[in-house]
C-alpha cells in the first residue's frame, strides 16, 4: 500500500511539476515574443525615420550603430526571395508597416526558412532603396540557476511526500504486526490505542476484537477440558465393571472401546491444553544435546528413530512444547511409516528449522492442510483402527503456533511425509 500510494504521488508531483515547467516555459515564450515584436516595431520606426532625414552621405556609417542581435540594415534592395511564410514574419511585416507608414513602399519576402531569414524593403522619400534583414533569435535561454532550483524543490516534495506516507501507513503496519502476533487462544500483544482519531478508533477495535477472541477461545477450550476430564471418572467405572465379567469375546470387544475412549480424552485434554503452550517461558537450550536425548529416549524404548543431522549452538525455546511438537511427529511418523527420521539446520534467515521424516504412505496434496484440523483422519492406513483420535498433527500445529512456530507438511521423494518446524 506505501509503494502505491508513494507512486500514485510521485507521479502527480512529476505531471505537476511537468505542466508548471512547460506553462512557465509557454508564458516565458509569448513574453519574449510580444517583447520582441514591440521593440522591433518601434526601433525600427524610429531607425527608418531617421535615416530618412540623415544625409545620404552619412546613412552607411550609422548602418552598424541601428544593428541588433535579431535584425539589421542595408542600403540597397536585398537579396530575392520568396513571399512570407511563417505568421510569426507577417505580423513583424504589419507591426513595422504600421509604425513607419505607408510612405515607404514596403514590402517583404523571405530569403531562408532554415535558419529563418526574411528581409523587409523600404523607399525612402529620396528614392533611396533600404533594406531589413530580420533573423529570429527566439525565446532567450532560461537562467542556469532555474534547473537547480526546480530539481531541489521536487526533492524536497519527494521527501514530504515519503514522510507523509510513512506516517499514514505506520499504523496498519502495526496493526498486521499485532495481528500476526496473536496466539491460538486470542491473546497477544495490544494495540497502542494513542494518536488521530482513525488511528485510535481501528486500535480500540483490534484490541475489543483480541478480547472477544481469547474469551470465546478459552470458553470452547475449557468446555472441551472439562468434559475430556470428567469422562475419565465413567470410564474408569466401566472398565473396572468390564474387567469382573468372565472372560470373553465381549469382555475383550468392551475393554477395546474402553481404552480407545480413554485416548480419545487424553487427546482431547492435550489439545485443550496446547493452546497455552505460549505461557511456557523460554529457556536457553543447546538444541544439538536437546534432539540427541529425545532420539535416545526413543531408541531406549526400542523404537526405530535416528538422527539424520543436527545444529550446533544454543537458542531460547519453550523446551516442554517443543519436546511435545516433536513427540506427537515422531509418533506419526512411527505408527504410519515404521520409522522416523529427525534433522535440524537453520535456514537463510538463521530461523530453526526441525524435520521429522518417514517412508509411509504420504498424504494427498490436496489434504496436507486438511489433517492439522482436530479430528480429521484419512482413510486407509491412518484411521480409528490404528489407534488414531485425529488430534495428533492438530495438537501439534496449534502448540507450534502457541509458541511464535509454524508447521508445515509436505510429501517426501520416494514416498513419505516431511514434517517440517520453523522456529524464529
Amino acid at each position: 500500500m506505501a509503494s502505491r500510494v508513494y507512486l500514485i504521488i510521485f507521479a502527480g508531483l512529476m505531471l505537476a511539476q511537468g505542466l508548471s515547467f512547460a506553462l512557465m516555459f509557454y508564458e516565458r515564450q509569448e513574453s519574449a515574443t510580444t517583447v520582441m515584436l514591440d521593440t522591433v516595431e518601434h526601433e525600427v520606426g524610429t531607425s527608418v525615420a531617421m535615416l530618412d532625414r540623415l544625409p545620404a552621405s552619412e546613412r552607411a556609417a550609422w548602418l552598424s550603430l541601428l544593428q541588433r542581435d535579431n535584425y539589421r540594415f542595408m542600403l540597397g534592395r536585398g537579396s530575392p526571395g520568396t513571399p512570407l511564410a511563417s505568421p510569426r514574419s507577417h505580423e513583424v511585416v504589419r507591426r513595422i508597416e504600421r509604425e513607419v507608414g505607408s510612405g515607404y513602399g514596403i514590402a517583404a519576402d523571405t530569403v531562408s526558412t532554415h535558419p529563418e531569414r526574411y528581409q523587409v524593403h523600404f523607399t525612402l522619400h529620396d528614392g533611396t532603396p533600404l533594406t531589413l534583414e530580420v533573423t529570429p533569435r527566439g525565446i532567450p535561454p532560461i537562467a542556469r540557476w532555474l534547473p537547480i532550483i526546480l530539481v531541489l524543490e521536487l526533492l524536497l516534495l519527494l521527501l514530504c511526500t515519503w514522510l507523509a506516507v510513512r506516517l499514514a501507513t505506520r499504523p496498519l503496519r502495526h496493526l498486521a504486526q499485532a495481528a500476526e502476533a496473536m496466539t491460538p487462544t486470542g491473546e497477544g500483544p495490544r494495540m497502542s490505542e494513542q494518536g488521530p482519531a482513525e488511528v485510535a478508533q481501528a486500535a480500540i477495535a483490534f484490541n475489543a476484537m483480541q478480547e472477544r477472541i481469547s474469551r470465546h477461545v478459552k470458553e470452547r477450550l475449557h468446555i472441551l477440558a472439562s468434559i475430556s476430564h470428567d469422562l475419565q471418572t465413567p470410564i474408569t467405572r466401566m472398565r473396572l465393571r468390564a474387567e469382573a465379567l468372565d472372560d470373553g469375546e465381549d469382555r475383550r470387544k468392551l475393554l477395546g472401546d474402553l481404552h480407545e475412549m480413554e485416548h480419545l480424552v487424553r487427546e482431547g485434554v492435550a489439545y485443550a491444553r496446547s493452546a497455552h503452550g505460549g505461557a511456557e517461558t523460554p529457556v536457553r537450550m543447546d538444541v544439538g544435546a536437546f534432539l540427541e536425548s529425545l532420539v535416545f529416549d526413543y531408541q531406549d524404548m526400542g523404537q526405530p528413530v535416528t538422527l539424520v543431522d543436527s545444529v550446533s549452538g544454543a537458542a531460547m525455546v519453550r523446551r516442554q512444547a517443543l519436546k511435545r511438537v516433536l513427540g506427537n511427529l515422531i509418533d506419526n511418523a512411527i505408527k504410519y511409516g515404521e520409522r522416523a527420521e529427525v534433522s535440524a539446520w537453520r535456514n537463510e534467515e538463521g530461523a530453526l528449522c526441525l524435520a521429522v521424516r518417514d517412508r509411509g504412505p504420504g498424504i494427498p496434496e490436496d489434504q496436507l492442510d486438511r489433517v492439522m484440523q482436530p479430528f480429521y483422519r484419512l482413510e486407509g492406513s491412518r484411521n480409528r483402527d490404528t489407534g488414531g483420535a485425529g488430534l495428533g498433527l492438530a495438537i501439534a500445529a496449534q502448540l507450534t503456533r502457541s509458541i511464535g512456530g509454524s508447521l508445515r507438511l509436505a510429501n517426501r521423494e520416494g514416498g513419505g511425509l516431511v514434517a517440517t518446524v520453523e522456529l524464529p
